[in-house]
């Protein structure tokens, strides 16, 4: 018996709206990562970018528990001397919520050449609206 191969033309790519309005940040991303994925799917093929496409709505109502939101930091370098920039995350909630989610969800994804194409199927709106109509599967996956 051989092991089953998906293969690209086969693909059938779903619409998930997840709902952010009081769900805790990290229980949500990796929601959000295993659709992008595709590991809900019988027939998950690792080798594969069989993921869904997920809109993710009302990012400024996401949660961070305990004192993350004063104490969490956003790092990063930009190679140059001086480069160094750190971002609290109670700052980026104010500013831009949708970055909160992407950073965390980028950060569950896997470090591979697939890792771009999912995140490019990600959709993420500050608020309850979005352009993409009746397209959805399933609304607010537990």
């Amino acid at each position: 018996m051989k092991t089953f191969q998906q293969k690209g033309e086969n693909i059938k790519r779903d619409w998930h709206l997840v709902d952010a309005k009081g769900q805790v940040l990290g229980r949500i991303s990796t929601q959000i990562a295993t659709y992008l994925i595709g590991k809900n799917k019988v027939t998950y093929t690792p080798h594969t970018d069989m993921g869904d496409y997920v809109v993710v709505i009302n990012a400024k109502d996401v949660v961070l528990t305990g004192k993350k939101l004063e104490q969490k930091t956003y790092k990063s370098h930009s190679g140059y001397p001086g480069g160094f920039k750190e971002v609290k995350a109670s700052k980026l909630m104010k500013e831009n919520p949708e970055k909160v989610i992407l950073k965390s969800v980028t950060g569950m994804l896997p470090t591979n050449r697939l890792r771009k194409n999912r995140l490019a199927r990600l959709k993420i709106y500050e608020s309850s609206k979005y352009p993409y109509g009746d397209k959805f599967d399933t609304l607010n996956p537990k």
